[in-house]
């Protein structure tokens, strides 16, 4: 079993940047490939970053590319996304997610562990 805990979510304005860690505990963390996605109301579950088990390799969803940075820290078994030039369709509850195996996907059933998420509002 795996707990994934998020924090660092928040309200701010358009332009600002917030960043969001997410800590595992359980299973080995180093060897899962780590994702975040979002959901805003009224709207599907969408990838935006995920990362492989080492790090090596990461891919963003369209809206994150240039804007959004998923970083891993294995030694302290967090990931983080660091989120700038915040828009207010940026708005989303963030979740992180963890998979059983090590590579790089963007598909919510490839992941198998999930957070409860943090809040992210960006007001224009």
């Amino acid at each position: 079993q795996v707990q994934l805990v998020e924090s660092g979510g928040g309200l701010v304005q358009a332009g600002d940047s917030l960043r969001l860690s997410c800590v595992a505990s359980g299973r080995t963390f180093s060897n899962s490939a780590m994702g975040w996605f979002r959901q805003a109301p009224g709207k599907e579950r969408e990838f935006v970053a995920g990362i492989s088990w080492s790090g090596g390799s990461t891919n963003y969803a369209d809206s994150a590319k240039g804007r959004f940075t998923i970083s891993r820290d294995n030694a302290k078994n967090t990931v983080y996304l660091q989120m700038n030039s915040l828009k207010p369709e940026d708005t989303a509850v963030y979740r992180c997610a963890a998979s059983h195996r090590g590579g790089i996907y963007w598909q919510l059933n490839d992941y198998n562990y999930w957070g409860q998420g943090t809040q992210v509002t960006v007001s224009s």
